[in-house]
């Protein structure tokens, strides 16, 4: 190598030196070549792209905080669905403990209503020919029998519940008593029954069957004043001006 070289080497460093950009300078082009190459690095790309995720997961966070303040007052609502359904059942059970109770008294006091309903004719047959008997004069052992078989039925309808209704001097019910006729009557007041054709028994409270019965329309009705000449229209007193005039 010769001894020119050496020279020319010394000089291209003094003119690299030369060329050389001052630090300052230096450093930004630093930071512009890392933001540039950070674009292309992955770890910045998903450091960007955080953001728009920390915003969805705000939102979503908000969301659920408003959906966590309406519950309570679904839960109410629900609540008082179940409590409301509840107290129907319970009141539903109670009234159907009470009507079977009912029923099962009603059965056990009424077992004997159809047996008595057939006895009740039977019975009413036996006092017809019992009073028969009796109407014709003679007074003999065999009806006095009867009359004893006819007292002992009576003692056993009683002792079952049976009630004889009397509807002789009684105002009409129709609840108790059964109408055939109506007669015109003065001595009776108007409602009220004359008298009673056959017997009428109850069960307890319950009507086995009615009493048949005839009711007074009160006292009769005076002549129609056609018949007897007299006018309608024309009052006592102007009669009376009539006959003085006269």
């Amino acid at each position: 190598m010769s001894k020119g070289d050496p020279e020319k080497e010394f000089e291209l460093e003094n003119k690299l030196i030369e060329e050389m950009p001052p630090a300052p300078q230096a450093a930004k082009l630093n930071a512009s070549s890392e933001t540039s190459a950070g674009t292309r690095n992955p770890e910045a790309v998903s450091r960007l792209s955080e953001e728009p995720v920390k915003e969805e997961g705000a939102g979503s966070s908000f969301k659920q905080t408003s959906d966590a303040r309406e519950q309570p007052g679904q839960l109410k609502m629900e609540l008082d669905k179940y409590k409301d359904i509840a107290l129907r059942s319970v009141a539903d059970l109670d009234n159907y403990r009470k009507r079977m109770a009912r029923e099962k008294d009603d059965a056990i006091r009424y077992a004997n209503a159809n047996f008595l309903e057939r006895l009740i004719p039977i019975l009413d047959n036996f006092d017809l020919g019992l009073q028969a008997a009796k109407g014709g004069g003679s007074q003999s052992a065999v009806i006095d029998g009867m009359t004893m078989v006819f007292k002992q039925l009576q003692e056993f309808l009683a002792s079952c519940g049976v009630e004889t209704i009397d509807a002789t001097g009684e105002h009409f019910d129709p609840n108790l008593h059964e109408a055939l006729a109506q007669e015109e009557n003065a001595q009776v007041e108007e409602g009220v029954v004359i008298r009673q054709l056959r017997k009428g028994y109850k069960l307890k409270d319950r009507l086995i069957r009615p009493a048949n019965v005839v009711v007074s329309k009160g006292a009769p009705v005076d002549e129609d004043p056609a018949k007897t000449g007299a006018n309608p229209q024309e009052s006592p007193k102007s009669r009376g001006d009539e006959l003085i005039a006269g």
